[in-house]
């Protein structure tokens, strides 16, 4: 089975309803093993590839995770466009918890996670100025208004290593950089679609204000279990109505990303490089 659109659900949303025919897909990338089975089938009328970032039952920690078997998997099963769901602390007053951002930036404070397919003789360097597919940018929002889900559009995602949380003192100066809100995942998964020219584009979740708010220490684990609930259920809705209203064809530019970014000389390509890469570059290389 193939599918032209995918969904990575994140902390609290580890299946999609809705699904039809469908069917759960083993896969095996160069990278290794994605995080769980893809499952696959038809969602709002739409051939759609599912996959629980974190594993079903939550078994992988965000620095554990295989981000390049994870989409790399995607790309495998034909798909065009992402939608990934993402838990996230709100930095700023007026992200409440349970409300949507769509961010259009990112910002990187993790340490020593893979964020290219390229190396090993082939170099590569993708355009990552804007990171967030606008096309979809427009779908999403569109749905979350539709849903009934309140959202902001544009802002920036910090991506933190973890699993650890934030301190007070790193929290803060988050907020005085201008972030937004802070999670743990997916900033490789946006690098990594871009070198795959998939579309890409975020769901932050709002889960809780991070450390910085004075009321912190008075929220519990229940409410942040409440909002976690209540924002997957409200993701099945958004992600439904986006994908009714997907485009049928891409008019951006992430589908041609690696026209101009392939670095290395043609004759001088390891032929090992060549065959581990070939599903993204056999096109430019002939």
């Amino acid at each position: 089975m193939t599918a032209r659109i995918g969904v990575i659900g994140g902390s609290g949303l580890y299946a999609m309803e809705g699904f039809e025919a469908r069917q759960e897909m083993e896969l095996e990338t160069p990278w290794g093993s994605p995080s769980d089975p893809y499952v696959v089938g038809e969602l709002a009328g739409a051939q759609v590839a599912f996959l629980a970032r974190h594993g079903r039952g939550h078994r992988i920690s965000p620095s554990e995770l295989n981000f390049r078997a994870n989409i790399w998997g995607m790309k495998m099963l034909g798909v065009e466009r992402i939608l990934s769901l993402s838990a996230v602390g709100s930095l700023k007053e007026e992200l409440h918890p349970r409300d949507f951002l769509i961010p259009d930036q990112f910002f990187d404070r993790t340490k020593a996670r893979p964020s290219t397919f390229f190396g090993d003789g082939l170099v590569a360097h993708v355009s990552f100025a804007d990171p967030v597919c606008p096309q979809l940018g427009e779908v999403v929002e569109g749905a979350c208004g539709a849903a009934g889900v309140r959202v902001t559009r544009g802002g920036t995602y910090c991506c933190m290593e973890g699993p650890a949380f934030s301190t007070k003192a790193e929290s803060n100066v988050y907020r005085r950089l201008g972030m937004d809100v802070i999670g743990m995942t997916n900033l490789q998964e946006a690098k990594l679609a871009r070198e795959a020219e998939i579309c890409y584009l975020t769901i932050a979740m709002v889960t809780d204000y991070d450390c910085w708010r004075p009321e912190h220490d008075v929220v519990t684990v229940a409410d942040i279990l409440g909002h976690l609930e209540a924002n997957a259920g409200s993701a099945q809705k958004v992600v439904a109505e986006a994908i009714r209203r997907m485009p049928p064809e891409r008019k951006c530019k992430c589908g041609s990303a690696l026209a101009h970014a392939l670095i290395t000389d043609r004759a001088a390509v390891p032929g090992a490089a060549r065959q581990k890469l070939g599903l993204i570059v056999d096109k430019y290389l002939g």
